[in-house]
């Protein structure tokens, strides 16, 4: 109770705890053997080590001031924007979107943007079937193998099968797995992670099948849906790129979803901070 309480102290009670500092990401960390390190102020720090090198890397936490009690390198990556950090910049902000889960669902319906909700329409014309369960936790599933190979075709980073997979094991009810059936083939996968009262869009991946009866569409209102029967009040759907990923963009701010900046990336260290100053030139850029 008391780390719940430290976690809420630290964080505005009107901003939900992201995944990346969230009590279930924690758990997942340690059953995998990788020890995190909660901070009395509430905020997750994850650790890693090059060598003789301490990296610690702080991600979507609530950030106005440099922890530090924390040996070594640290990366900094606040949730929200800020311009008074002593570190040095190092990435501008990412954008997310967020869709409220607060009003109720004919509200939510009625803010789905029109050809969002023509291609909701289109799905359900064609009388899929929608299975929602918990994620299996063999990490050779097929939506995992999926992400696997997307990840290397268009050369990003996202979290790896056995990583995901221990969330699943660990949170057990917490991964949900919404698939769409065209008869007896699956046609659209999409993943959801619950964390506290947040729900994270985590894979989604669709066959030519499913992009022409608009599965995914049909996925994502099935797992807003599901989110807010279990009580969830926001959920996240993740970075948007307008220039590299515009299709994908649109269909997540076509629930009606909000943008918000985060707060780019930074980085401390002792031996930098004469030198911190000279961020203050690309600080406004930062925000």
């Amino acid at each position: 109770m008391r780390l719940i309480a430290l976690m809420f102290d630290a964080a505005p009670t009107t901003s939900p705890i992201p995944l990346q500092q969230s009590a279930e990401f924690e758990a997942t960390l340690r059953h995998i053997g990788r020890t995190p390190l909660r901070l009395q102020d509430g905020r997750l720090v994850l650790r890693r080590k090059f060598g003789p090198l301490q990296v610690n890397m702080l991600t979507r936490a609530h950030c106005n001031s440099i922890p530090r009690d924390l040996n070594g390198i640290i990366l900094i990556a606040p949730d929200s924007p800020i311009c008074n950090l002593p570190a040095l910049p190092l990435t501008s902000p990412a954008t997310v979107a967020e869709l409220d889960l607060s009003p109720g669902l004919k509200t939510l319906h009625a803010n789905l943007k029109g050809k969002w909700r023509n291609r909701l329409r289109h799905a359900q014309s064609h009388h899929l079937r929608v299975t929602r369960k918990n994620m299996p936790t063999n990490c050779d599933h097929w939506i995992l193998k999926a992400e696997q190979t997307q990840q290397q075709r268009l050369k990003y980073r996202h979290w790896p099968a056995a990583l995901t997979s221990a969330f699943a094991q660990i949170n057990t009810g917490d991964a949900k797995l919404f698939t769409a059936h065209y008869g007896s083939d699956a046609i659209a996968g999409l993943l959801v992670l619950r964390h506290g009262s947040v729900a994270t869009y985590h894979i989604g991946h669709t066959s030519t099948a499913g992009r022409i009866v608009s599965a995914q569409t049909l996925l994502l209102w099935s797992a807003i849906t599901w989110a807010k029967s279990k009580g969830v009040t926001r959920m996240d759907l993740g970075v948007i790129d307008t220039e590299t990923s515009a299709g994908l963009a649109r269909f997540k701010l076509g629930t009606g979803a909000q943008t918000r900046k985060l707060g780019g990336t930074w980085l401390w260290h002792r031996a930098l901070s004469p030198i911190t100053g000279l961020g203050r030139i690309d600080r406004g850029m930062m925000m």
